[in-house]
């Protein structure tokens, strides 16, 4: 009896590892996109990077909220998958894919007409009519991204995540050729500059989604929960219940990417220096952030699977296997960035007062990471749970109400120097995610002190 408790440790912790290292493969796939395409922008001048990098920031928000929102099915699959309910789970992809089908088709027009935005950057006149066509050729491929969150959003509550992995990583390796050929006028291919990296993420994308499609038709244990290949009308209820999980979630993630936004800006308010130095740290946390993200929602998927079968043990097993291994992943970050900031920092710069600058920043970056692991462990949670909206309220009261105040009074009305400044935003943005982390994990206590839901 004593090596029950030990197993079921053991055998949930590889069902945790064998959910999460797909999507930590494929997050870091897509995150090296965005790599890829400002280097080889970077190499081509420094007009076009700016028209990719300008446009960039301005798709992004609309595809982290097609992410966000089709979430929602995940985790109403996940609870069906616990119980069993196979028919359930085929019946809710044709819907989930008329919700994308209506995101794609909202999203895509919004990215091509961004015209009226761009205006108000008032940028050089090349740099918009650069960034605009690089923004019209990515509108193309919008539908496509939401068409594959759908269909990734599918097989994440079923727990099978290596479609998603090849589909990604595949994609991330067509972009690389792709870019080059349409940036630089290669091959026989006409030479188009940021428009050429538009087309390239466009045809990416739609590669990525017909990919994950035919992966998911052949994928081993996966072919009984897809519904057969037929017209199925639109189901308003289902479409709704969808929308109703997700839509804080797409929120939380559109208002996560302003609010930083809004850091880095009155940030760059303190000298250009101060703005580097935080770009450096930022970019290395999200780097840590990935690989936890992907454990919570491994995590996530588990305990799903354990409320839709009503499973209370099995329930408290993946909570703390899943909430340990979240924590353990935030840690090993932590450490990372502890052991050899200058190292990490030196691979970005060589310039000695942004150096010195961003080696403090990485080691709030340390214990920003640290804290935020204990909150996306229980926000994650919450979401097997259906309870979507408190994590929401709980990141934007933190977020708007403490951090940005806190950071504008120490960080700009009261910093004596740009050094002190960044730093006193920092300290404000852990003094915030502190602040989420605890409101959530009270709502995880009380949560879970209550009856399992009916899925």
């Amino acid at each position: 009896m004593s090596l029950i408790k030990p197993l079921a440790i053991l055998a949930e912790s590889r069902a945790l590892l064998a959910l999460a290292w797909p999507m930590v493969i494929a997050q870091l796939a897509q995150i090296g996109t965005g790599v890829v395409d400002t280097v080889m922008a970077g190499h081509y001048n420094t007009t076009d990077l700016a028209a990719i990098a300008i446009g960039y920031n301005l798709w992004l928000p609309i595809y982290l909220f097609f992410i966000g929102v089709s979430l929602g099915a995940t985790y109403i699959i996940a609870q069906h998958a616990g119980a069993g309910r196979i028919n359930r789970i085929r019946n809710s992809l044709p819907q989930a894919l008329w919700l994308a089908l209506a995101l794609g088709l909202v999203g895509g027009p919004l990215c091509y007409g961004a015209a009226p935005v761009l205006d108000l950057l008032q940028l050089d006149a090349t740099t918009r009519a650069r960034s605009l066509a690089y923004l019209q050729a990515v509108a193309f491929g919008l539908p496509a991204a939401a068409v594959f969150e759908a269909l990734r959003c599918h097989i994440q509550g079923v727990g099978i995540m290596r479609p998603f992995a090849i589909a990604s990583v595949l994609g991330f390796l067509t972009n690389i050729p792709l870019n080059y050929a349409l940036m630089y006028g290669r091959w026989g291919f006409p030479e188009m500059g940021a428009a050429g990296c538009g087309w390239a993420t466009a045809f990416s994308l739609w590669l990525s989604a017909a990919v994950l499609w035919f992966c998911m038709t052949r994928a081993e244990g996966l072919g009984r929960y897809l519904p057969p290949l037929r017209l199925v009308p639109p189901r308003p209820d289902d479409i709704a219940q969808i929308v109703r999980l997700g839509l804080p979630l797409g929120c939380t993630l559109f208002v996560e990417i302003a609010f930083f936004s809004v850091i880095a800006l009155c940030i760059a308010t303190l000298g250009d220096a101060a703005m580097a130095a935080h770009q450096i740290a930022y970019n290395m946390w999200e780097v840590v952030y990935m690989p936890l993200v992907s454990f919570g929602s491994a995590l996530s998927i588990r305990v799903g699977h354990a409320i839709g079968a009503g499973d209370r043990a099995g329930l408290r097993l993946s909570l703390t296997c899943g909430m340990s291994m979240t924590v353990l992943v935030g840690l090993l970050g932590m450490t990372v960035l502890l052991t050899s900031p200058a190292t990490l920092v030196s691979l970005y710069t060589s310039d000695g007062e942004i150096a010195d600058m961003a080696v403090i920043l990485l080691r709030l970056a340390a214990l920003f990471i640290a804290v935020d692991s204990a909150q996306v462990a229980a926000s994650y949670c919450l979401r097997a749970f259906k309870d979507t909206r408190f994590a929401f309220i709980a990141l934007c009261l933190a977020y708007w109400l403490i951090t940005l105040p806190l950071g504008y009074w120490r960080g700009i009305a009261s910093a004596d120097n740009a050094l002190d400044g960044t730093v006193a935003f920092w300290q404000s943005m852990i003094a915030g995610i502190a602040v989420t982390s605890v409101l959530i994990f009270y709502r995880l206590y009380r949560t879970l002190r209550k009856p399992l839901p009916l899925a």
